[in-house]
């Protein structure tokens, strides 16, 4: 089988994943949403331990990083294979010792020293989250744990899929904090945290540091509305080209009927002049008409005759009906 383009939302990711805070807290806050969003907190003879899963290589790497830096212990990977065919791949970082996992449970405020882990794995207080700089660093951990975002040449649209809607509620909380129009909708039995207003995604990768995918998401915006802004002007001109044909069609049936009827000449001078140009030029503009005149007249002047024209023909019918 052969290569595979990544994805936009994959692009993503793998910045992000790349991507490494400096400050303790930062690191803490972006485990904290990770373990919230993407993990399991199991009990062991000797207290917890914490697994992750992911089906992102790059993800799983970020994480085993993550707590070998933050807490000074190894972790284990371990690689299954699933999905019918058996190629999907589903990557899981194991947190075996139980002092680590206490800690690193700890750290995130998701257990205290004389309680259990929170049902939820939710941080149980906001000390976690008390700066910008941390609560940018929890949407980043939310999104390459259980995050989205659709190829931006199709439409607009990011997502972070959460198991409560407890979970949706405080991330969406967090994103309102930045002024985000941040929406939950359900899907199944998950609870969908999104946001679907291209210039708010951009400002999201911004925030979640993804500076690569950001300028790629921008220049696609570009190109997209210099495509619609043509797109409007060609249908604005196709339209004014098409009321100015049904319009020279009008003049010319109306100017028929007449010399059908009681003829030009029962017209007045400055309207036989008109009609007679219009009929022997059914393609011009109507400035173009009245520069033929002699003196010449207006656009204005011209469009005023012609409805005068109209009239005419119009009583002509009634009167014949």
């Amino acid at each position: 089988m052969g290569w595979m383009p990544m994805s936009f939302s994959g692009e993503v990711k793998e910045e992000l994943a790349e991507y490494t805070v400096e400050p303790r807290h930062c690191l803490i806050a972006e485990l904290s949403a990770m373990i919230c969003m993407g993990a399991r907190v199991i009990k062991n003879r000797d207290g917890y331990g914490v697994i992750f899963s992911t089906e992102n290589i790059a993800v799983a790497r970020k994480i085993g990083r993550y707590i070998e830096k933050g807490f000074g212990h190894p972790v284990q990977y371990v690689v299954r294979c699933s999905g019918h065919t058996g190629k999907n791949h589903i990557y899981t970082v194991r947190v075996d010792d139980s002092k680590t996992a206490a800690d690193l449970l700890l750290a995130a405020k998701i257990m205290t020293p004389d309680e259990e882990p929170s049902k939820d794995l939710l941080p149980k207080n906001g000390l976690a989250l008390k700066n910008d700089c941390c609560k940018r660093a929890f949407i980043r951990g939310a999104f390459l744990t259980s995050g989205s975002i659709s190829d931006p040449e199709k439409f607009y649209h990011f997502e972070i899929v959460c198991s409560t809607m407890e979970k949706a509620q405080f991330l969406q909380g967090i994103l309102v904090h930045f002024s985000f129009d941040a929406r939950i909708v359900q899907r199944k039995k998950y609870y969908v945290v999104y946001i679907k207003e291209g210039e708010q995604i951009v400002d999201l990768l911004n925030i979640m540091m993804a500076h690569r995918a950001l300028l790629n998401l921008e220049n696609v915006r570009i190109l997209k509305e210099v495509r619609n802004s043509v797109n409007r002007q060609v249908n604005c001109e196709t339209a004014n080209l098409n009321r100015t044909v049904s319009a020279a069609v009008k003049q010319i049936e109306d100017i028929n009927y007449i010399k059908e009827t009681v003829g030009l000449d029962s017209l007045s001078e400055s309207l036989m002049e008109i009609a007679v140009l219009r009929a022997e030029n059914t393609e011009v503009s109507l400035k173009e008409l009245g520069q033929m005149l002699s003196p010449p007249v207006g656009k204005s002047g011209v469009n005023h005759r012609l409805r005068k024209i109209s009239e005419i023909a119009d009583e002509l019918r009634q009167n014949k009906n």
